[in-house]
């Protein structure tokens, strides 16, 4: 560039250099010493008329090379606005019209579209999200295919419907269905009780966060990922994907059985706070999800039984500990709050004589954790109990298996004393 207008071009501003996308770049390393090069050549000449504009997430390999006073951070996700999501879609829909003589003829037919109540419906249904405001604005004036000769006019309402947008979501989750830990990840974001950042969720399925990332980054269109990985929570673009994949007519090998994931999920949140003191938070999510698998299956004892067995059976060989634990915790739990009272062939009985099962099973395990665990059944910080004394009457079969279950604790460790008191009376039931 000639001197004159290189001076000329200065006295309007620092050239821009712009990066979009940093965080799909998959050499994290080379990634990082971009990063660590551009902020030491920055340092070395800070009054070189030169700025990078980078857009990436915050990903955990580059988050602490940006803590310099050289970088500024603009979260984005912080300042959702209905105008600005508004501002795209008109000129978005300007721009489309200009090029579909489709939309043009419908104009000149029938006026301005999409109409004013139009657009104040998209905005307020995409709430905030450039990418599903983006999303839903391809999917409206996607060109016609062979088997779908639907036009932008009849997509528009189709997009603002409880099903509209179930083609969307079919194609968007066969971009990470090959991912190992895609099923663990949805199920857990769908079934939450309240929403988490990708750290958390990580921890929760014993992966890591980047593993995480590479599932839910090809599925920004539905599910919003924060900028960071510590920072803010990982949410549904919108509350339809959960009604989506939670109807099995509606998601097919999508679907998201919830009973059986909110005990796995009661499961994990147990693992995540047990032996280590976890906090009383932690343990309203474990009764949070073990409620709403009960509440799933209530009224069919088959079912209780055999979802309980066959979650026993998908869990590892390794590592049984927390499986004991948490059973046997779980199990009284529903014993005591829902008031069972047991026969010879309902899941009240079963729930009782494998609590007592797994409390054995759980003591015999040579395993640190399950002291802590006992200390906090024994101080009342416990799971589930509720200090309330309740009176059963159990068959004789039942307390036969209760004492035989005893005695085998009683033998298998001499740290733990048990008292139980049966009576028995000719007329139990």
């Amino acid at each position: 560039m000639r001197g004159g207008l290189f001076l000329k071009t200065l006295f309007k501003g620092a050239f821009l250099i712009v990066i979009d996308g940093l965080d799909e770049c998959e050499d994290k390393r080379g990634v990082q010493e971009f990063i660590s090069h551009a902020l030491e050549f920055f340092k070395k000449h800070p009054s070189i008329p030169l700025r990078i504009l980078v857009t990436s997430r915050v990903e955990q390999h580059i988050r602490a090379i940006l803590k310099t006073d050289g970088v500024l951070i603009e979260n984005l996700d912080s300042s959702p606005s209905d105008e600005d999501i508004e501002r795209f879609l008109q000129v978005s829909f300007q721009m489309a019209a200009k090029r579909d003589l489709i939309i043009q003829a419908y104009i000149q037919a029938h006026g301005d579209w999409p109409t004013y109540f139009d657009m104040v419906n998209l905005t307020e249904h995409i709430g905030g999200s450039f990418v599903l405001a983006s999303t839903i604005f391809k999917f409206i004036i996607q060109p016609a295919a062979e088997d779908d000769l639907s036009t932008p006019m009849d997509r528009l309402p189709l997009s603002l419907e409880m099903n509209g947008l179930d083609g969307l979501y079919a194609q968007t989750l066969a971009r990470s269905q090959h991912h190992p830990y895609f099923r663990d990840l949805i199920s857990t974001i769908v079934l939450l009780r309240e929403p988490l950042p990708v750290v958390s969720i990580a921890d929760l399925l014993n992966i890591e966060a980047f593993e995480a990332i590479q599932v839910l980054l090809n599925l920004q269109a539905i599910i919003h990922v924060p900028g960071t990985d510590e920072e803010g929570d990982v949410t549904l673009c919108h509350t339809s994907l959960r009604d989506f994949l939670t109807t099995e007519s509606r998601s097919g090998p999508f679907f998201v059985l919830p009973h059986r994931n909110h005990l796995t999920l009661s499961y994990r949140f147990f693992c995540s706070a047990f032996g280590n003191h976890g906090r009383p938070s932690a343990y309203d999510h474990v009764d949070f999800h073990w409620g709403k698998f009960v509440i799933g299956i209530i009224g069919s004892s088959h079912k209780f039984i055999n979802e309980v067995e066959q979650f026993k059976a998908r869990q590892p060989r390794t590592n049984r500990t927390p499986l004991h634990a948490f059973l046997c915790s779980a199990l009284f739990h529903n014993f005591l709050i829902f008031g069972w009272q047991p026969t010879p062939d309902s899941d009240a009985s079963y729930t009782l004589a494998e609590c007592a099962t797994q409390f054995v099973l759980a003591v015999q395990c040579l395993d640190d954790r399950i002291g802590l665990w006992l200390d906090e059944l024994q101080g009342g910080v416990a799971l589930f109990y509720d200090g309330r004394h309740r009176t059963f009457q159990f068959t004789e079969h039942a307390c036969e298996l209760l004492q035989h279950n005893l005695r085998q604790l009683a033998t298998a460790t001499s740290t733990v004393h048990a008292k139980v008191f049966f009576t028995s009376s000719s007329d139990s039931s």
